[in-house]
């Protein structure tokens, strides 16, 4: 999967965006995405993502990620399957700041908060949702195995 990662903080270290790649790479592989898809990954900050979160979700404080799914769903399922040109899936937005702030919170690594918030990026793009209570729990346990088998554990 190409990604096209975007650092207006100019603060992830290249490690990171190295750890992201292998990770989505990984993610993309166990829910069967071609290897043609795109994505981009952009790093900003909380004043950024807060803007984003008001006029897009009507929520006016940050979040610590938001993705914007550029393909159709239908019935909750990505339609991954493209024409002749390249499948782009969409933007997956991560704050920074709040990445910190909360890997700080939960007594873990920086590396696992970003891997955590990438993941969960990813899914809502290939149309997963914690909407509902039922698929909370398909879309937290999915990332939760995922890391796992990857290795960035808590």
């Amino acid at each position: 999967m190409h990604i096209d990662f975007h650092d207006s903080t100019n603060t992830v270290e290249p490690d990171h965006f190295d750890l992201l790649q292998r990770l989505l790479d990984f993610t993309a592989e166990k829910e069967d995405i071609p290897q043609e898809a795109e994505i981009s990954v952009n790093f900003t900050g909380n004043e950024e993502i807060q803007e984003l979160n008001r006029n897009y979700r009507q929520k006016d404080k940050p979040t610590d990620v938001i993705s914007f799914a550029l393909q159709e769903t239908v019935e909750g399922e990505p339609e991954i399957s493209g024409d002749d040109g390249p499948l782009i899936l969409g933007d997956i937005v991560i704050s920074i700041d709040k990445a910190k702030e909360q890997a700080e919170e939960y007594g873990h690594s920086l590396e696992r908060e970003l891997g955590f918030l990438a993941v969960h990026g990813l899914l809502h793009l290939l149309g997963y949702d914690h909407m509902e209570k039922e698929d909370e729990k398909k879309m937290f346990s999915r990332q939760e195995e995922i890391l796992g088998e990857f290795g960035v554990e808590r």
